[in-house]
């Protein structure tokens, strides 16, 4: 079998892979198989990595393991049992040996990163005489005893459900006792003394002694790690994250070393460059005399990396020169684990480096300048998702200057945010629920508090540091998080800064940029595109404007914007929108002194008094697309008529009834009647859209004269204009023929007033399922096409997506739909109507453009799908835009077979 160009020789059912002693039996490119943990440890060590040794037992097995009712394949026993013999003769050590015991660890690891999501034990193969051995082997009874504890507490709790608290309050009520603060000031002594109570505790809740067999322990442990694989925590984070596909996890059983053997042993997360900003700094923590779950965990602050350099320079020098020979190998920034015993260094880990938004994006420009990756590889490592993260709100510096941070921490997750306190995931979730903006308070996180901290704009941590659960996991889902903040303590459900006490619901805003704490709701601002973000969305736009599609414009695959205002186009035109694929010119409506006209014209009881009511708008509609317009100088702008039903527009209350009944000089008797005859029992399949143009065409006809009007004066003042009128809801092509001949007819009248002529386009949205399956028959009186999926989703399912609310998290949560269709697009069912459309639509006209305007054009694999089907264009609200350009390169990149 050949992976990464080596041959390996494999037999049939292979379950276990081996790696010490300078070789390995996998590689990186086996994380399908191994995980990305057991395929890098494979990796490091045939480069001559010092990575202590071990065999991963793989991901297949997981898989089998569920898919068999939780019995493992045959033959798995015996090949754990082999392996762990090899191990044993590589050591020159007997797992559980009473004289110089093999412990190892036992960990996850699945082909996708999953930080904390999944188990660990430690220390496995300790026993009550191996504990005695390992104290006269190394000579220090204070490390061996604290060795045991560790392992009791852990696979107790992992293995064995036994509540972590109930270790916790053993430990601190020994800590009280003895009069001291810090774990390091206990001695052998009272290690001595809280195994014992650890041990009853074990046997309360488990209701048998712990157990003494080591490979018992090593068993008991692999169960525990493959059934972490369904945890709660682990699947709400595969779901949150869209991970699908895996096998399972992997289990890595591995040669400890130990961290806390003394002053000259240590533990510590480094990384190749900052996760923070993606500076090519060396960044990392570094605790002495502990293990890699107290850095990890946030158990205990730790100290800058830089006091390992002051320390020990030669074990900082070793460190920095696999830092460069791992970064230059997998060409990526790497996050590394590290265990220094006894002044020698061992490599527990390495995988690529969870990082923010912003250091994603100078980590890739700067890794094409330095000649690691090129730009294809560079636009491929950056997903929208990070990208979104450099769109972030920030304080606005202006305002900063007059603000004094009440606390500050540790800037562990840039952008800045604010929201009502909690003090619980449970209550971050409950609060969120009922639409209130959330702001997570912990002490430290943990796995379990994933869900909170999904729906949380933000989260401060008194605790932790730069590597800790809380900061890794905010850099991943691109929250601002503040953490290792010391001046918070935190009481129940009360947090004090200083002398102030700050009750669950009390605002605040934190700035994961910088670490800083304000009290209040302090207002947020956007940042924009400049630096290294412009020149990656460069070579973004560089990849997908060279592509050749169908269609009159046919080069390069296009983002445009909705926008219905001129700030709007201009905001999307600064983010890179080449054009508007959707001005709802409904919105226009509620505009100052419109909205009052509009409704005379709908109450108006006979078509002379509706038309002269359309001309007193017509002018006010003009100036709208006048502004639009200029903002889009050079592109094309996509208007689309009238779509909702009238009784959207008239009022609603007594109140405003007799309001606009005295301004219309009607009794309120009429009006209530004219109202009463609007309504129909379901509007969005009513009389809109289309509909509305063919039984009240003076109102198109004004609104085409209006844009065709506004073209032609803004044309007069140099702006290059591209009008393109979009006639919505169309389920025939009879609908649209009459409607483009009426709309001809207006151009041609408007031309001869005005002397001049415009180059202009006339087409529809594909919004019903007849129209995607008559489209051929519309085609011939198109020129463009525009998917309007929201509606077209919504007329598939039969859902109604102003209610979806109700049920579609149940479909999601059991499996019933994969995603939420109003969300990314159903390939399966809607998008065989898109497919169809397309194919139908230039069978009859090879030329026809066709875009997409529904919100599912802002979102990354539903731009991917309409790349796929042949669109020229997507089309997406305006702070989406810069994620369009990105996804629609991405989307280029997949075609030509390039890996992500």
């Amino acid at each position: 079998m050949n992976y990464g160009g080596i041959e390996f020789s494999m037999e049939k059912n292979k379950y276990v892979y081996f790696f010490g002693g300078g070789k390995a039996e996998g590689n990186a490119s086996m994380k399908d198989v191994l995980g990305g943990k057991g395929a890098n440890l494979a990796e490091m060590t045939n480069l001559g990595i010092p990575v202590p040794p071990g065999f991963t037992i793989s991901a297949e097995v997981c898989d089998l393991y569920y898919k068999n009712n939780r019995e493992y394949p045959e033959g798995l026993r015996e090949e754990v049992h082999d392996n762990l013999k090899k191990l044993e003769e590589l050591m020159g050590k007997k797992l559980g040996g009473k004289d110089d015991p093999l412990l190892v660890s036992v960990r996850s690891g699945a082909a996708i990163s999953m930080p904390g999501m999944m188990d660990t034990i430690l220390n496995l193969g300790l026993n009550d005489e191996a504990v005695e051995g390992l104290a006269r082997k190394t000579g220090n009874e204070r490390f061996a005893w604290d060795a045991y504890r560790r392992l009791i507490h852990m696979f107790g709790n992992v293995a064995k459900g036994v509540p972590h608290e109930e270790f916790e309050e053993a430990f601190e009520k020994r800590k009280k006792e003895r009069g001291v603060e810090a774990d390091i000031e206990l001695e052998a002594e009272d290690f001595k003394t809280i195994v014992p109570e650890y041990k009853e505790i074990f046997k309360k809740h488990v209701g048998e002694h712990f157990p003494q067999n080591p490979e018992e322990q090593l068993w008991e442990a692999i169960n525990a790690v493959f059934g972490s694989w369904e945890n709660p925590r682990a699947i709400k984070y595969r779901r949150l994250h869209h991970i699908t596909g895996l096998l399972g996890t992997a289990v890595n059983v591995q040669t400890m070393v130990f961290g806390n053997f003394g002053e000259d042993s240590g533990t510590g997360v480094c990384f190749t460059r900052d996760p923070s900003t993606g500076e090519n700094i060396f960044y990392g923590e570094y605790l002495e005399n502990a293990q890699g779950e107290d850095v990890v965990a946030g158990i205990r602050t730790p100290k800058e990396l830089k006091t390992l350099e002051k320390n020990n320079p030669t074990i900082y020098n070793q460190l920095v020169e696999i830092r460069n020979k791992l970064e230059k190998h997998y060409r990526d920034m790497q996050d590394i684990e590290f265990t220094t015993q006894q002044g020698k260094l061992y490599i527990l880990q390495t995988r690529t480096g969870k990082r923010t938004g912003p250091a994603a994006v100078k980590c890739a420009v700067d890794m094409v300048k330095e000649n690691l990756i090129n730009k294809e590889e560079a636009i491929a490592r950056i997903s929208p998702e990070e990208l979104d993260q450099l769109l972030h709100p920030m304080i606005d510096p202006k305002d900063k200057k007059n603000l004094d941070p009440i606390a500050k921490g540790l800037n562990a997750s840039p952008g800045a945010a604010n929201g009502q306190v909690v003090f619980t995931a449970e209550d971050a979730e409950k609060w969120a629920r009922d639409g209130k903006k959330v702001l997570l308070v912990r002490r430290e996180t943990s796995p379990e508090d994933i869900g909170g901290m999904s729906v949380a704009s933000g989260i401060l941590t008194s605790t932790g540091g730069m590597t800790s659960h809380a900061a890794v996991v905010a850099r991943g889902m691109g929250k601002p998080c503040v953490a290792g903040c010391r001046d918070v303590s935190i009481s129940g459900k009360v947090m004090s800064i200083g002398d102030k006490n700050f009750e669950e619901g009390s605002w605040i805003t934190i700035d994961g940029s910088t670490g800083e704490v304000y009290e209040g709701q302090i207002s947020l601002k956007k940042p924009s595109l400049s630096g290294e973000l412009g020149e990656f969305l460069t070579w973004a736009d560089e990849i997908r404007k060279e592509v050749v599609r169908e269609g009159v414009d046919g080069k390069g695959y296009l983002v445009r914007t909705n926008a219905d205002q001129p700030e709007d186009a201009k905001i999307a035109r600064s983010f890179g929108a080449e054009g508007i694929g959707l001005c709802r010119t409904e919105h226009m409506f509620f505009g100052e002194g419109k909205l009052e006209i509009f409704q005379e014209m709908i109450v108006a009881e006979d078509d002379e008094t509706r038309a002269g009511v359309l001309k007193k708008l017509m002018p006010l509609q003009k100036e709208d697309f006048k502004g639009i317009f200029r903002a889009m100088d050079g592109y094309p702008v996509t208007i689309r008529l009238l779509d909702p039903p009238l009784h959207e527009f008239v009022p609603k209350t007594g109140e405003e009834v007799k309001q606009l009944a005295g301004k219309l000089n009607l009794s309120e008797e009429k009006l209530t009647a004219k109202i009463q005859s609007l309504h129909e029992l379901n509007p969005m399949l009513g009389h809109r859209g289309c509909r509305l143009g063919v039984t009240y065409p003076a109102i198109y006809d004004m609104q085409v004269e209006a844009i065709i009007t506004a073209a032609c004066e803004v044309a007069k003042e140099g702006v290059k204009v591209l009008p393109e009128i979009m006639i919505p809801l169309v389920g025939t092509y009879q609908e649209l023929k009459i409607l483009r001949e009426n709309a001809e007819k207006v151009i041609s009248k408007v031309f001869k007033e005005k002397g001049t002529e415009i180059e202009y386009k006339i087409g529809t949205m594909i919004e019903i399922p007849r129209a995607s399956l008559t489209a051929d028959e519309i085609a011939e009186y198109a020129d463009f096409f525009s998917f309007g999926t929201n509606d077209l989703t919504q007329m598939t399912f039969g859902f109604s997506r102003d209610d979806v609310g109700s049920f579609v998290p149940h479909y999601l949560e059991q499996n019933i739909l994969e995603k939420d269709p109003f969300m990314s697009i159903d390939e399966r069912g809607v998008g065989q109507l898109v497919e169809m459309g397309v194919k139908k639509g230039r069978s009859a006209k090879k030329d026809l453009k066709i875009g997409i305007c529904g919100e599912h054009g802002g979102e990354s694999s539903s731009i991917d799908f309409c790349y796929r089907t042949g669109l020229n264009y997507v089309s997406c609200s305006p702070y989406r835009v810069p994620l369009a350009r990105l996804s629609a390169a991405q989307a280029v990149l997949r075609h030509r077979g390039v890996r992500f």
